[in-house]
């Protein structure tokens, strides 16, 4: 999907800027934060203030385009990927790497409705795994 009609699916304006932080995720492929965005987008955009792209961060997470993901050294990092996936966190490096387990989605939601949490709706189950990479795959 282009960055353009994302926007207007969620009934933004399309403006330059929020293309701009629309593409650093697509070109930085990782799990960003605000300064990797905002050094990524200065490159090409030297002029843009850092306080507009925290702004167009906090709207694109309000609308659910991207989401906010906290490490355990309390740095915010942000995903852009919308299908449902979990987090493999290496508490050593910091790195984040999307994890994609369709059997796991299904023993997780199996699991909360049978539990049926009195006086909550679960929207969405998101696992965070933390460890250490070890170069095997």
């Amino acid at each position: 999907m282009v960055y353009e009609e994302l926007l207007r699916l969620n009934n933004l304006k399309v403006t330059p800027q929020r293309v701009a932080v629309l593409e650093a995720f697509d070109h930085l492929k990782t799990h960003p934060t605000a300064e990797e965005i905002s050094g990524y987008i200065r490159r090409k955009y030297p002029g843009i203030a850092t306080g507009t792209i925290y702004k167009i961060l906090d709207i694109l997470v309000e609308r659910g385009i991207i989401k906010k993901v906290k490490t355990d050294r309390d740095i915010m990092r942000y995903d852009s990927v919308r299908d449902n996936h979990h987090h493999l966190y290496d508490r050593y490096t910091d790195d984040i790497t999307d994890y994609f387990d369709e059997d796991l989605d299904n023993l997780l939601t199996d699991y909360f409705r049978k539990k049926n949490i009195p006086g909550f709706r679960i929207d969405e189950i998101k696992l965070q795994i933390s460890g250490k990479k070890t170069g095997k795959k």
